[in-house]
C-alpha cells in the first residue's frame, strides 16, 4: 500500500518559495500567475497486510510527529 502526503503551507503563512516562483515565472515571461504556494510530497511505501484504518491511524501519527509542522502546516494524505 502507498501513502502519498502533501504538505502545504497554512493560509496566511508567507511563502518566500512560492513568491520566488511567482516572480521568477513571470521573469521567464509567464503571465498571469498572480500567485503560487509551494510546499512538498512525499510518498510512503507500507507494509503489506495492514487494515487501511490502521495505515490511515500510522500516517496520521507520522504526519503529526514528523512530516509536517503542525504549527504553520496542513497535510492531507491520499492512498494510492
Amino acid at each position: 500500500m502507498r501513502a502519498r502526503v502533501t504538505v502545504m503551507l497554512k493560509e496566511g503563512v508567507l511563502d518566500p518559495q512560492g513568491e520566488a516562483i511567482r516572480h521568477a515565472l513571470g521573469v521567464l515571461g509567464f503571465r498571469g500567475v498572480e500567485a503560487v504556494r509551494q510546499g512538498k510530497v512525499i510518498e510512503l511505501d507500507l507494509a503489506p497486510g495492514n487494515a487501511r484504518a490502521d495505515a490511515e491511524a500510522e500516517v496520521a501519527r507520522m504526519c503529526e510527529a514528523l512530516l509536517a509542522n503542525t504549527v504553520i502546516e496542513r497535510w492531507q494524505v491520499e492512498f494510492v
